[in-house]
């Protein structure tokens, strides 16, 4: 197969698969067979397909692949039946569904994928099999592509999706949209995951990137197509809106060899105004629907607060210091206190914010966590205490996975001693 045919297709089948894994798991009520009958599509259509060239309309002629597919499985499944007692009860079932099958699979897929969200995040299972599952139903990457993202083996990204997929039919999980107060909690997973692969892409935590765009782009998406399914509800807005303003930073963020650029060091020409106007848009969307703000929202206002800022010495300290407050209220942990007391630091002074981070020195759950240094190290420099800071930039960076973050917390110590 010609390279450039080979490209098409697997672009075509990055857009298409999630609405004919979506569309198949109604019908199947299985997503780990929903997902071999695409493949199954997949490879029919590649056997078929090159030789006439690619349509027109891809997704319907994957879709009408798949159709036969899911017929064919029904058929069989029919007819091995047949050795069974309850022969005809279940056959008669079988018949049922198949004259439907081609109406079902034609209905409005805006559900189905949504339902697939929900299912791919659904909290029975752990958050690394949500983020892998996600990434191959909804993203439409291979398990080379997944491992690859978080700098792991194939082997093992494989075996979590297979567990993933074997959890959810053991568990019978409804391939349904939530309602009532069970719709806040699922919503939640699914903004949870979603935020979860941007950040990976934004700053990886292991590795030798220091950002993997293909992550960013991939959560954007899902982010974006979540919005639009679900339109009234504002945290989905509130973290599309945290993700455009995040990512309009992106080509900013690296030097030429790929070293990270902190944020008051940014070039701000570089930062992308179409996305910090997506952003604001989105942001607006959230703040209409009225409700008091989430967590999201919240980090979105952070982040449209730094947006707005042509300068650095144009940021707006103490309303970012007051969201941080309001942040820390609805969900409070550790890690929004070392975000609050970088903002206190420009607001207030160095002073004040290594008290609130020496308070946090005993908490466990940042033992490991090397930004808690990292901040101190830089508080202890503006104060002047260049050796006090030097030994935190070297704990900082032996802490961290990051080959670039390392360098960057080296080069920090370093200056400490001129």
């Amino acid at each position: 197969m010609p390279a450039d045919t080979h490209r098409t297709i697997d672009a075509i089948w990055r857009i298409e698969s999630p609405k004919l894994i979506a569309a198949l798991t109604r019908v199947v009520r299985d997503v780990g067979l929903a997902e071999d009958l695409a493949q199954d599509a997949l490879v029919a259509a590649l056997e078929k397909g090159p030789e006439s060239g690619i349509p027109d309309n891809p997704g319907a002629w994957l879709m009408g692949t798949a159709k036969h597919r899911a017929i064919d499985f029904f058929r069989r499944q029919a007819m091995a039946n047949r050795k069974h007692e309850d022969l005809g009860r279940d056959y008669n079932a079988r018949e049922q569904i198949m004259p439907d099958l081609d109406r079902s699979l034609d209905d409005p897929i805006g559900d189905d994928l949504l339902r697939l969200m929900f299912i791919a995040c659904h909290p029975v299972l752990p958050k690394e099999a949500r983020l892998a599952l996600t990434l191959r139903l909804l993203g439409g990457l291979t398990t080379d592509e997944i491992a690859r993202a978080f700098v792991s083996t194939e082997p093992t990204i494989a075996q979590r999706i297979v567990r993933a997929k074997r959890t959810l039919s053991e568990k019978r999980a409804p391939f349904e949209i939530p309602s009532g107060s069970e719709l806040n909690r699922r919503l939640a997973s699914v903004l949870e995951v979603i935020y979860l692969i941007f950040n990976e892409g934004y700053t990886a935590t292991a590795g030798g990137d220091w950002m993997r765009p293909s992550l960013c782009e991939e959560a954007l998406r899902l982010g974006r197509i979540l919005a639009e399914l679900a339109p009234n509800e504002p945290e989905v807005h509130g973290l599309v809106a945290l993700m455009e303003i995040q990512a309009s930073r992106s080509k900013a963020r690296l030097g030429r060899g790929g070293e990270p650029i902190l944020l008051m060091d940014q070039d701000r020409a570089q930062w992308d105004r179409l996305l910090i106007e997506r952003g604001l848009s989105a942001l607006e969307r959230a703040q209409k629907l009225g409700q008091a703000p989430g967590p999201y929202r919240v980090q979105a206002e952070i982040a449209a607060c730094h947006a707005r800022a042509r300068e650095p010495k144009q940021t707006d300290w103490n309303k970012i210091v007051a969201w941080y407050d309001k942040l820390a209220e609805i969900m409070p942990s550790p890690i929004i206190e070392l975000n609050r007391a970088v903002a206190v630091s420009m607001a207030s002074g160095p002073e004040m914010a290594l008290a609130i981070v020496d308070g946090l020195a005993g908490d466990p759950r940042l033992a490991n966590y090397h930004l808690l240094p990292s901040a101190r190290g830089d508080f202890l420099k503006k104060l002047g205490r260049v050796h006090e800071a030097r030994s935190e930039f070297e704990r900082a960076a032996r802490m961290t996975r990051n080959e670039q973050e390392r360098k960057l917390l080296l080069e920090k110590a370093g200056e400490c001693s001129l």
